[in-house]
């Protein structure tokens, strides 16, 4: 029986997002669950979709005992502060090294975590456990499907394992694979091949979806080339939202015969490279998306809109408002928007009572250039605690803890409700409606703060799906960011223009 450290630390850093990740958001998790130690992690995480979970039962299935060191997320956010990295590092690190020795490492990162201090931030933790274990302990991480994966990184791990699915449904599953990866590393007592390699494009988040192309065949391809040539491939189309040298596009694989694993590796960065121009996708005005939504959308059978760019899931704070302002202008029927992130908004509408009608004043919290608040006045429809467990595929057995949460109804577009949170968190649950009695299935409109994983859960249900491109600092098309630190010659897009140092 194997003895092995299991740890995670997670963070997706959007490096133009208006707010850093400081230890209270880890301590918080913003809709993950929150910081914890040693003994802990093991039952914090089970049942849940969440990489260590799965490898934790993996290895206990595996007959393997486990030593938890220390599991943190946080919403993705500007930069992880100085601080809360070197607190929960140098906790990790600390209890690796009293729980010397142990046979193996797993570790459940992102991959798109920059520091104030460290721009890749997996691979100085990386470097960090290898210093304490030794080069004969192997390491094997698993990492979110947006990493950005560094030649830090790939030299310091012994494998690494993607998620396959964006909407992320397959993360306990990816932290499974993760765990058999280095339980076949300890049985043979050896280490496979391994090769790496980086695409010279970018591309947006809401293209990058594996319900639609190009990544549904590209995922298709990487499973049957790993089944043909007996290896593990991972491809990860990366986050294009963080202004390092290496934020970008890449596979990674692993396998006994190097020669198979070339084969395998070649196959699917040829693909990759011929979809380039598949990765290109529509993007809609907020009043266009709207007036098509009216026209498509039915009770039984909405229309969802993606407000991508404010996702809280890739830096956004959810508190913008372009996307609400267009809907009370129009005045769309039975339409919903949630979850705006807004505490103070929250705690208003429960001090002054379900039923009550009155001003409000909605959004633009977090700075945001050229957002406004929304004044209007509302009608406070109903009222939660924001405790619930997610029962859709991404946050299925999630215990949300989302503060005072609150269902309005405007007065002037009475046709138009929104729904607002305290704890910033993405809209990719259907309970986040019906935890404020909203069923989303019989809305003509539902519009969600998402860029791609609303749908496993809300595009079962959709008539048509439509990606807004509403103001928000999680930008849907890399080319318009203010990159300064990228490496000479990447594309900012699809067929997009190459970026120059000299002229960022």
């Amino acid at each position: 029986m194997a003895r092995i450290a299991v740890g995670g630390f997670q963070h997706e850093t959007n490096t133009f997002a208006p707010a850093p990740a400081d230890y209270a958001a880890f301590e918080s998790g913003g809709g993950w669950p929150g910081l914890c130690f040693g003994e802990a992690l093991a039952p914090t995480v089970s049942g849940a979709n969440i990489p260590a979970g799965g490898a934790f039962d993996a290895f206990h299935r595996g007959g393997h005992g486990t030593v938890g060191l220390v599991w943190g997320a946080a919403s993705p956010s500007d930069r992880v502060t100085r601080d809360a990295y070197e607190r929960i590092a140098g906790e990790m690190v600390a209890r690796l090294q009293k729980a010397l020795p142990v046979d193996g490492v797993y570790l459940d990162l992102h991959g798109a975590m920059v520091a104030e201090h460290h721009d890749d931030g997996e691979g100085e933790l990386l470097a960090r456990v290898r210093r304490v274990v030794g080069d004969k302990v192997p390491i094997v991480v698993s990492l979110d499907l947006h990493a950005n994966v560094t030649r830090q990184m790939f030299a310091v791990a012994d494998g690494m394992v993607i998620y396959r699915t964006y909407p992320h449904v397959d993360m306990a599953e990816t932290g499974a694979r993760a765990a058999n990866l280095l339980m076949r590393m300890l049985d043979s007592g050896r280490r496979p091949a391994k090769r790496f390699h980086t695409f010279d494009f970018l591309t947006g988040i809401p293209s990058q979806c594996t319900f639609i192309e190009p990544c549904q065949s590209i995922y298709a391809l990487l499973e049957m080339l790993e089944q043909r040539h007996g290896v593990s491939l991972s491809f990860a189309p990366g986050f294009p939202m963080a202004d390092f040298a290496e934020c970008g596009m890449s596979i990674v694989g692993y396998g006994n015969d190097d020669a198979a694993l070339v084969r395998a590796m070649t196959e699917l960065r040829v693909r990759i490279e011929e979809a380039e121009k598949e990765f290109v996708l529509d993007l809609y005005a907020p009043a266009d998306a709207i007036r098509r939504a009216m026209q498509t959308g039915a009770v039984g059978l909405p229309t969802v809109l993606a407000d991508t760019q404010d996702n809280p899931g890739a830096g956004g704070n959810g508190d913008t408002t372009g996307l609400l302002a267009a809907l009370l202008a129009i005045k769309p029927s039975d339409a919903v928007l949630g979850m705006i992130i807004d505490p103070a908004a929250a705690r208003f509408a429960h001090e002054v009572g379900r039923n009550t009608t009155t001003e409000f004043s909605i959004g633009a919290i977090s700075g945001v250039e050229g957002i406004e608040p929304v004044r209007a006045r509302f009608k406070v429809e109903a009222l939660g605690d924001g405790s619930f467990t997610g029962t859709g595929p991404f946050y299925r057995g999630f215990r949300m803890h989302m503060g005072p949460m609150v269902a309005l109804r405007s007065v002037d577009a009475p046709g138009v409700r929104v729904v607002l949170a305290t704890t910033k968190c993405q809209t990719a649950d259907q309970e986040m409606f019906r935890h404020v009695g909203i069923e989303p299935r019989l809305q003509r409109i539902v519009a969600v703060k998402s860029s791609v994983h609303f749908r496993a859960d809300f595009q079962p249900i959709a008539k048509e799906v439509l990606v807004v491109k509403a103001p928000g600092p999680a930008l849907a098309d890399p080319v318009e960011f203010d990159w300064k630190k990228l490496r000479k010659g990447i594309r900012l897009g699809p067929l997009g223009p190459q970026f120059s140092p000299v002229l960022a």
